[in-house]
């Protein structure tokens, strides 16, 4: 498996770059962020603008023309939603071998 550079996304990244999938201003990534994460994470707003300046520099995201010159819109990026997805994938792969070595040596299953 080739590991992107962007990987491992850290579980707050993982979290904008879910709730950008609609395109949403600050306050509404914080907000969504937290209901996705079932409240375990939240995001600070200098955390958040800092996650989205960097997630912009790396062109996992863009700003979006807005009638509120006071807020700025942001979407994910077809490379952002790449690299979402091969988190998601790499997360996965970690679950199934955690699983099969849990059911082989710990719960003593044959699979």
């Amino acid at each position: 498996m080739n590991r992107d550079k962007n990987l491992p996304l850290t579980e707050t990244i993982y979290y904008v770059l879910l709730a950008l999938i609609e395109p949403a201003h600050g306050y509404a990534i914080m907000q969504k962020v937290e209901e996705l994460s079932s409240g375990q994470v939240r995001l600070a707003a200098g955390t958040m603008y800092g996650a989205i300046e960097n997630l912009q520099k790396k062109k996992l995201i863009m700003s979006l023309p807005s009638d509120d010159p006071r807020r700025k819109v942001y979407t994910i990026t077809e490379l952002g939603k790449d690299v979402l997805y091969a988190d998601y994938q790499r997360m996965q792969f970690m679950l199934k071998t955690t699983e099969h070595i849990f059911r082989k040596e710990i719960l003593d299953e044959d699979i």
